[in-house]
């Protein structure tokens, strides 16, 4: 094939492809926004390589997001808005506090788990971080908690909303890379989890050094009926991550599939309920295509810029000159791991995706890494980078929720990126950690 020929003919990477990265960069540095900023880089770099006709631009945009699986993510985002618009949100809070009641710490653990279920439907740290955010804030606050750290905890259990599936992370470096993405929620459950686990422990020992918060020392028979009166006032609300993880896990439907029953799901809900009015879509839909409006114009931009990184032979030049300082492959995974974690600070998921993906692939094959644990690394130690200090993103809109100074957000934060950071190791030196949920073939 050509393309192939061209990937293996171009390995000398020059100003042709410096030069438009630091043109990208400088446009990013300016406030110039992320979409124009990629489509500026792929431009001059296909000018100033000559790799590939210009001509091929504006195809590539159309043909890089007509895929039908990235249909999945404005079905995603709906359903998280319509989610919080019905108050069904509320729900999720009220079962994730009756859960933790007894505990030291239990209303910051609930503020965790109840940002894992808004993960498991929005597939989305910032609006996890939005939605949660004003939701437990001020309530973190009265419970004993200093405001800098009731807004790194948020930010550190919104990371989740790209780690746990459904994810739309998953969808676009699924696309990116060929594999299928229910394959990568399968094999990112357990990951997800860990993170989640590692963000709650993170908050109990924090606590029991701090005690910002006591717990409610009940008994066990009060905590079962704690539990059973949350369940019941708001059991009808896990009918939408329900429908999405046995729709998704057991196969009978594609994320895409999935996403749309959820949206469903949940307007019928909330018409029962009567917190969901005709016209309320209006600014529902407003508001998911403003977001959706910001994700799939960076795919389209960043497909090009994938392409002509590739016929110039970017990703086969990175592998050749990192190999040639070291081929221990530990190092180089702490390499990579390093590389997605600054990247991770800096920008969104999607265009670190959609320009990092097929740069440290091939690295990752030439070490052996399975191609499922390679995006599950990928992503989850983005997530970490999107609560480092001091440039995380989740950092900077929990700070624009609340008002509170980035820098002590950023303080606070730091003992959550440690304990996450752990895990982000753990899956990349195990393997079965991505793994275990799926079939032989995969491992």
């Amino acid at each position: 094939m050509l393309w192939n020929q061209i990937q293996q003919e171009a390995t000398v990477i020059g100003w042709d492809f410096y030069g438009p990265i630091l043109i990208f960069v400088a446009l990013i540095a300016l406030g110039v926004p992320v979409w124009a900023s990629i489509g500026a880089g792929a431009v001059t770099m296909l000018v100033f390589s000559e790799v590939l006709p210009l001509s091929l631009l504006g195809e590539s945009l159309f043909d890089g997001i007509d895929h039908f699986a990235l249909t999945a993510v404005p079905l995603f985002i709906l359903t998280g808005d319509v989610l919080v618009r019905t108050k069904l949100s509320r729900k999720f809070l009220d079962v994730a506090e009756a859960l933790t009641c007894w505990a030291r710490g239990g209303f910051g653990s609930a503020t965790v788990l109840v940002c894992g279920m808004f993960s498991a439907i929005s597939g989305s740290d910032a609006a996890g971080a939005a939605a949660v955010g004003r939701m437990t804030i001020a309530r973190l606050v009265e419970s004993g908690y200093p405001r800098p750290y009731a807004c790194a905890l948020v930010a550190a259990g919104a990371c989740t909303g790209i780690l746990i599936p459904p994810s739309i992370a998953y969808i676009v470096i699924g696309l990116v890379l060929g594999i299928s993405a229910s394959t990568l929620f399968q094999a990112a459950l357990i990951p997800g989890i860990l993170i989640l686990l590692s963000i709650l422990i993170t908050n109990i020992v924090v606590n029991r050094k701090y005690a910002y918060e006591g717990g409610g020392m009940i008994t066990f028979n009060e905590w079962l009926t704690n539990v059973g009166s949350a369940l019941a006032r708001g059991w009808y609300a896990f009918l939408v991550p329900g429908v999405i993880f046995w729709g998704i896990f057991s196969g009978r439907l594609t994320p895409t599939e999935a996403g749309a029953t959820a949206v469903m799901v949940t307007i019928i809900l909330g018409f029962i309920l009567g917190t969901l009015k005709l016209s309320d879509f209006p600014k529902m839909m407003v508001s998911s295509a403003k977001v959706n409006g910001i994700i799939l114009p960076i795919v389209a931009m960043s497909l090009p810029l994938a392409q002509a990184m590739a016929a110039l032979g970017v990703p086969q030049g990175f592998v050749f000159a990192v190999t040639s300082i070291t081929e221990n492959p530990y190092v180089l995974i702490l390499l990579m791991i390093g590389i997605l974690i600054a990247a991770g600070c800096v920008m969104e998921t999607t265009p670190n995706i959609v320009i990092l993906a097929p740069i440290l692939k091939p690295l990752a094959d030439q070490i052996g890494m399975n191609e499922i644990q390679f995006c599950i690394m990928m992503i989850t130690a983005l997530g970490v980078g999107f609560i480092t200090p001091p440039l995380g993103l989740n950092l900077f809109v929990v700070s624009g929720l609340t008002g509170e100074s980035i820098l002590k957000i950023a303080a606070r934060a730091i003992p959550f990126v440690f304990f996450m950071l752990l895990v982000v190791l753990l899956i990349a030196y195990v393997p079965a950690v991505s793994t275990m949920m799926l079939p032989d073939i995969y491992k």
